[in-house]
């Protein structure tokens, strides 16, 4: 007989880690609503229960994805927040002011927006360093001082990759923590802390769900110490916790996760390979092309694709990539990533002043569609 632990990881995704309600048999977990649990006199739950008392700790709809989520990236333990900024911020929340933290430079915008915004004021000393250049990761620790290095890779919108093994050994030789979002990989591409990381953050509204239906954080750990502890308290206290509704829809999402992931993967190299040869297309950054900076780290560290998602620069400039842009017809104008459905998005212009985005760019987030109509959308539409 086949046990769990012995499963694949697409079984365990697709089975919800094999749940049949125990009193229905029903194969589809039930949603659960309730905000207070009956406790035992003198303690907490009820009587052979888990342990449940109130659902700004914890509710059962949450630990289900929880649990599917720590086995698919083999951590200790997993939590899922209401949005991937409050799973983004909670480990920096739980740090104190003053720690020195060590951040990647070209990341996602809102992380990066909230660092330079609430984090300095907070009172954490923030350091910026381009995290794929080893040796300017190394140059960046304060030993004793640096607490966390937080990187992104593949990282937004520029999709440089990160070596996650060197990185870990830089930052833990130093003292420091390393933290990675690892949503552009998802865990069926990437399990971050088989490479030495101490925590995976996802936001997993995009491909861990996978509808554009959903606004949801999740975060992994290594092991439960101290610090996790305080991510713990940060959700309670802070109350950024999920619905029962949205963590119902999270899990339904990641039954399909494998397969999504690996068509998008698929679509996308297909568009990254047409795009190098539109001669109004200067650069195609994606780390599964042979000359992309990364493509040898990524091959290491990356199993099973490149992601579903690359960007464009624009021969023409700025103007001539707004103009592709308003061209489209089957990519949708959006933010966002990981749906079903392609996501066109000139980032410079979302972002604002302050970006380190090049104005030429169009971040293409790819769905599931058939390839070949993407490809001929984006040809139209640059050519004009």
């Amino acid at each position: 007989m086949t046990r769990n632990h012995d499963l694949a990881p697409e079984t365990l995704a697709a089975q919800a880690l094999g749940f049949v309600d125990p009193e229905h048999k029903s194969l589809v977990p039930p949603v659960h609503y309730a905000t207070t649990y009956e406790r035992v006199p003198g303690g907490i739950g009820a009587a052979g229960g888990p342990g449940f008392s109130y659902s700004r700790n914890d509710n059962p709809s949450y630990t289900q994805v929880e649990s599917l989520l720590q086995r698919l990236e083999g951590g200790e333990d997993a939590l899922v927040m209401a949005s991937g900024m409050s799973a983004v911020t909670a480990p920096f929340m739980a740090l104190a002011p003053g720690d020195h933290v060590v951040v990647q430079n070209v990341m996602y915008w809102g992380i990066r927006r909230w660092l330079l915004t609430f984090a300095t004021r907070w009172g954490l000393d923030v350091e910026f360093v381009e995290a794929e250049d080893l040796d300017a990761l190394r140059a960046a620790m304060r030993p004793g001082k640096t607490k966390l290095v937080w990187v992104e890779t593949p990282a937004n919108p520029l999709w440089g990759i990160v070596d996650l093994a060197a990185a870990a050994e830089i930052a833990h030789a130093a003292g420091a923590r390393i933290a990675v979002d690892s949503t552009v990989a998802t865990p069926v591409l990437t399990r971050p802390l088989e490479h030495g990381v101490d925590l995976v953050m996802h936001s997993a509204t995009k491909f861990l769900n996978g509808h554009s239906d959903v606004l949801a954080g999740a975060l992994v750990t290594a092991r439960k110490d101290e610090w996790w502890e305080r991510i713990e308290q940060v959700r309670r206290d802070f109350g950024t916790v999920m619905g029962p509704q949205e963590a119902w829809l999270l899990l339904r999402g990641m039954r399909t996760l494998h397969i999504r992931v690996r068509k998008a993967c698929e679509n996308a190299m297909a568009i990254a390979e047409a795009m190098v040869r539109h001669p109004k297309v200067s650069h195609v950054l994606y780390p599964g092309l042979p000359d992309h900076p990364g493509h040898e780290v990524a091959r290491r560290q990356m199993q099973g694709g490149f992601s579903g998602i690359l960007s464009i620069r624009v021969a023409g400039g700025e103007q001539a990539a707004l103009a592709a842009m308003r061209r489209m017809t089957v990519w949708h104008s959006a933010t966002s990533l990981g749906g079903t459905e392609s996501l066109a998005e000139h980032r410079a212009s979302t972002e604002g002043p302050g970006t380190p985005v090049p104005d030429d760019l169009i971040r293409l987030a790819v769905g599931i569609e058939h390839a070949q109509d993407l490809i001929d959308d984006l040809t139209q539409a640059l050519d004009g």
